[in-house]
């Protein structure tokens, strides 16, 4: 049964790189409980990897390892992903590593995105902050604070 785009939340992706392409599936149950929780719900789940060469085959899940069950994602995919998103994936990857490419919608945000959306009100924008860039602000502000300056 296909939902209706009104009734979703807002969509984010992650590509998520594995070093020398070794996963060892321990963030897979944290995954799992933020859909079982119905905190997100998972649209795409695809795994690839990056040849020496610069080329981005896709991988089966049984090609992902043997210390990583991975049968509970089979089937997540919604079609949004196609090669050429996974080649766009593939371009932020060193050669010889693997990734994670995760569609997902924020289930959690669904009733405000609908009440915004009743409203009229509509998102022009939306962004991530690095956990580089809030680390530098937040010592910045304490070196403010400790040295005597006032905060903003």
């Amino acid at each position: 049964m296909q939902q209706d785009i009104g009734d979703m939340g807002p969509v984010d992706y992650l590509i998520v790189e594995f070093p020398g392409s070794r996963m060892t599936g321990e963030g897979l149950p944290l995954l799992v409980d933020l859909v079982e929780r119905g905190v997100i719900r998972i649209l795409d789940l695809v795994f690839i990897r990056k040849g020496t060469d610069g080329s981005v085959e896709v991988l089966e899940l049984r090609q992902v390892g043997d210390e990583v069950d991975l049968t509970v994602f089979e089937g997540a995919s919604s079609g949004l992903l196609d090669q050429g998103d996974l080649d766009d994936a593939g371009a932020a990857l060193a050669p010889g590593n693997s990734a994670a490419v995760l569609v997902y919608e924020n289930v959690w945000a669904a009733p405000l995105a609908r009440a915004l959306r009743r409203s009229g009100a509509e998102m022009v924008a939306s962004g991530r902050i690095s956990v580089d860039t809030l680390l530098a602000s937040l010592d910045a502000a304490e070196a403010t604070t400790s040295s005597g300056g006032a905060a903003r």
